[in-house]
């Protein structure tokens, strides 16, 4: 068959299948070119997933008449400018879009209109592409002083084939939603508005440039819980900036959905980011639950490729090492400093367990028969389970001197975040006092978390020990696998794995960390080549070696059901105070839940 230039028609059309995916990709599509306009304000409403009808109008510049042919024209935009040489820098890109692919490709599937009025004109004008047909560009009426308003209606009905691949109605307008989240998120100064099939799902007025609006932004899209919940991030390193809110360990979800990226305003997708995500709590969270997180990247424009994908979901760095570390580094040092701090998520969900039952379910002594007069001087159970740790009066001589004496040191003890122990109950969860409320401690859970930062402390001081192998193992892997494996040979040695190349497809393994004992050296150095592959860290080995060190942990810490005593209990909420990391046990599950007086006073409608 000859080669042949194929029509312009289909080629949008070939270009349509990746520029707009779904409708939500539409969306974002002409929400970026609202964006780009300079808009303070931006309106979205969707009908049938989008299928049926899609409306993006905002406040922006507007287009004067003779730019609306040009609009709807492949490969014509306004966000790229020549230099004075006539050069068109692809790697100083300022704005979201640039190709100028999206419109062209939604008309070449689609029913689009674009009416616009340019900042400065008394007229509005239109032009409508019904399956890539362009027609004339006439007068129109617009409601507002400039701005541009873009339907589409019928997307997709230029390529049936297209129709059978999308997802049922109420996922389509959950990708719309989550367009217009990111958006959102990424441009808080901004307004957003989005109605689906009439109804009213989204109303973000715009917010304060900076900070404080955009936790306000976060806030409204992810809730409350996730403002009260999360670190600010704010750290530079050689050029390259990350601000942002990384969620408490104890506010963690069950899957990444919580996760947002930013490089330069522009919401990306990208591997290298989840993985620095997912390294900086590694320690904190078990391997099936995710952190929560907004994080935003920004460097110089030069430095990152955003031309990666038509979608421009994916981007490259010049230096991925210096923004990893840059993530990793900053996300750790946020959560060092939250210290004990644990999620309020925590409290609430404590609180709501404690739901007042309906009075012909409640206890009452009168329908149980009344109060017996032979009922038992202590309740079976209480005896053997549970402990005082405030002191007994002592009425004899001077003995109520010393017992003053230590109610004044628990009292002090009372000012302190954790609070000063009053019991044990259960023989597994230590009851304390603040100023303000009560908390409660498992004292397992914490003991262990405690012990578990000793080890790692241990571990960085000295170093990890190794054991020498006796017969040197070899593991057969693809060729860039060995090379990746053995570039990260001298990290892995400080992690107590020595390797070395071993011909061009292969690894020698010379000494394995001693804390592994008898491992499966083979399977090691497979999980590293695929962490090396996909998130450029050998996390596979770390966390064999926190694994071992929490299991060590956990044996040598406090059990449950162990007694003890006062200042055993007081001893464990001021180390507890005194250690990073210690208000989620190894697995992100908290160690204790504090109670406000304020919420108990409402559970007994006090308040």
């Amino acid at each position: 068959m000859p080669i042949r230039l194929l029509p312009p028609d289909l080629i949008n059309r070939i270009a349509a299948g990746e520029v707009v995916e779904r409708p939500a990709s539409a969306v974002k599509e002409l929400v970026e070119n609202a964006v780009d306009a300079g808009a303070t304000r931006v309106e979205i409403q969707a009908e049938g997933g989008g299928l049926t009808r899609i409306l993006v109008a905002d406040d922006g510049a507007g287009m004067a008449a003779d730019q609306l042919p040009l609009a709807i024209e492949r490969h014509a935009t306004s966000k790229l400018g020549a230099s004075g040489d006539g050069v068109y820098d692809l790697l100083r890109i300022a704005t979201l879009g640039f190709r100028g692919e999206a419109l062209p490709s939604i008309g070449s599937v689609a029913r689009l209109s674009i009416a616009s009025r340019a900042r400065g004109e008394a007229d509005a004008h239109a032009i409508a592409v019904e399956a890539g047909v362009v027609g004339a560009v006439s007068p129109c009426a617009f409601a507002g002083p400039h701005g541009a308003r873009v339907e589409v209606r019928d997307l997709f009905y230029a390529t049936p084939a297209r129709l059978k691949f999308m997802k049922s109605q109420r996922s389509e307008d959950m990708a719309i939603a989550e367009e217009i989240k990111r958006a959102a998120m990424a441009r808080e100064a901004v307004a957003f508005s989005l109605d689906l099939d009439g109804r009213r799902v989204l109303r973000l007025p715009a917010e304060s440039a900076g900070p404080e609006g955009r936790l306000a932004r976060l806030s409204a899209i992810l809730g409350r819980d996730f403002a009260a919940n999360a670190l600010a991030i704010d750290h530079e390193r050689e050029g390259v900036r990350l601000t942002g809110y990384a969620g408490l360990p104890t506010y963690n979800r069950g899957n990444s959905a919580h996760q947002y990226l930013f490089v330069n305003g522009r919401p990306v997708r990208d591997k290298l980011l989840q993985g620095a995500l997912r390294a900086s709590y590694a320690d904190f969270l078990a391997r099936d639950r995710h952190p929560a997180a907004v994080l935003y990247v920004e460097l110089d424009p030069t430095e990152v490729d955003v031309n990666v994908h038509p979608a421009k979901a994916e981007v490259r760095f010049s230096d991925p090492g210096l923004v990893r570390g840059l993530i990793v580094g900053a996300l750790r040092h946020a959560l060092a400093g939250a210290g004990h701090r644990a999620s309020t998520t925590v409290a609430s969900a404590a609180l709501g367990s404690f739901r007042p039952e309906a009075s012909a379910q409640s206890f009452s002594a009168w329908r149980a028969g009344g109060w017996s007069s032979a009922a038992p001087a202590q309740l079976p159970g209480l005896a053997g389970v549970s402990a005082r740790a405030e002191p007994v009066f002592d009425y004899s001589p001077g003995g109520a001197d010393q017992t003053f004496a230590r109610l004044s040191v628990e009292q002090e003890s009372a000012d302190f975040p954790l609070g000063a122990a009053r019991a044990q109950v259960h023989e597994t969860y230590i009851v304390a006092q603040t100023r303000d409320g009560v908390v409660i401690v498992d004292q397992h859970a914490a003991h262990e978390r405690l012990v578990y930062e000793r080890m790692k402390a241990e571990m960085a001081g000295g170093g990890v020990a190794r054991q020498a192998l006796l017969l040197p193992e070899v593991v057969e892997l693809d060729p860039a696998e060995a090379q990746r494996v053995c570039a990260r040979a001298e990290e892995l040695a400080a992690l107590g794995l020595v390797v070395e190349a071993f011909g061009p497809g292969a690894v020698l393994v010379r000494e394995t960390p001693a804390l592994l004992g008898d491992t499966d050296a083979a399977g090691l150095i497979r999980d590293i080549a695929d962490d090396l592959a996909e998130n450029d860290t050998a996390l596979a080995l770390k966390e064999r070696l926190e694994d071992v060190c929490s299991t060590m942990a956990c044996h040598g810490s406090v059990r449950a059901g162990r007694r003890l005593t006062a200042p055993e209990m007081n001893a464990l909420l001021r180390e507890m105070e005194a250690t990073p990391h210690s208000g989620q046990c190894n697995h992100g599950r908290p160690t204790y839940v504090e109670l406000k007086l304020a919420d108990i006073e409402r559970l007994f409608g006090r308040r």
